[in-house]
C-alpha cells in the first residue's frame, strides 16, 4: 500500500518540524510540502494534491479560511486540524467547513499518526475531550433540518447508517451488510447530502439523536 502524502502547514517553524519528523518516523508517510500560512495550503492544495493536509485554526490567513477553500475546490483532500484551540464554536466550525479531524496540540506522535491514517481511510475525528460538547451544539443547530432530512432515508441507508454509529469503516459495513465497499461509499454520499452534514461524524451523531 502506499504512503500517505501529507503537508503539514504551520506558522511554528519548530513545531512544523516537530510533526514532520514524527510522521516520517512513522513509516508509512511521504511529506510532500510544508508551510506557514493559508496561502501556502491553498497553493499546495492546488499545485501538489496531497492526501492530506494538518493545518492550524489560528496561523497567517487564518486556517479556517483554508480549509472553506480547499474543501470546496479540492473535497479529496482530508483536512486535519492540529491546533491549541479548544473553543467549541472553533471546532464545530472547522467541522462544517469540512475538516475531518480536530487534533489538540500535544497528542503524542504516534496518535496523530493514527488519526492522519483514519482520517485518510474517510474516518473523521475529534480529540474526545471535545467531541461531546461540539457534538451538542451541532446537535441543537441543525435538529430540525436532520430530522426532515432522515426521514427521506432508505432503509438500505438507514442499516449503513447505523453501521457508522457503531464506528465501523466503509470496509466493515460492506462486509456486514453483505455490499461492495464502493456500493458503501455511494450509499455514504447519499446520507451525507440527505442529512446536510459534512462528516461522517456528524452523520453518526443523528443515530445518537434518535435513541434519546
Amino acid at each position: 500500500m502506499a504512503n500517505v502524502r501529507v503537508a503539514v502547514i504551520d506558522d511554528h517553524p519548530l513545531l512544523r518540524a516537530g510533526v514532520i519528523h514524527s510522521l516520517k518516523a512513522a513509516g508509512d508517510f511521504d511529506v510532500v510540502a510544508e508551510g506557514g500560512s493559508a496561502h501556502d495550503a491553498i497553493a499546495i492544495a492546488q499545485n501538489i494534491r496531497p492526501d492530506a493536509i494538518i493545518l492550524d485554526v489560528n496561523m497567517p490567513g487564518s486556517g479556517l479560511e483554508a480549509a472553506l477553500q480547499i474543501s470546496k475546490a479540492h473535497p479529496k483532500i482530508r483536512l486535519i486540524m492540529l491546533t491549541i484551540c479548544d473553543l467549541d464554536d472553533s471546532v464545530a466550525t472547522c467541522l462544517e467547513a469540512g475538516v475531518a479531524g480536530y487534533v489538540l496540540k500535544g497528542t503524542s506522535p504516534a496518535e496523530l499518526a493514527r488519526v492522519v491514517r483514519s482520517v485518510c481511510e474517510g474516518e473523521s475525528y475529534v480529540t474526545p475531550a471535545l467531541a461531546a460538547r461540539i457534538l451538542t451544539k451541532i446537535r441543537v443547530r441543525t435538529a430540525p433540518k436532520a430530522q426532515s432530512a432522515q426521514n427521506d432515508l432508505t432503509s438500505r441507508e438507514e442499516a449503513v447508517l447505523d453501521q457508522l454509529a457503531l464506528g465501523l469503516k466503509n470496509k466493515e459495513i460492506a462486509r456486514v451488510l453483505s455490499l461492495s465497499e464502493k456500493t458503501v461509499k455511494h450509499y455514504m454520499t447519499s446520507i451525507m447530502q440527505k442529512l446536510q452534514v459534512r462528516s461522517r461524524l456528524e452523520a453518526a451523531l443523528r443515530v445518537k439523536e434518535r435513541s434519546v
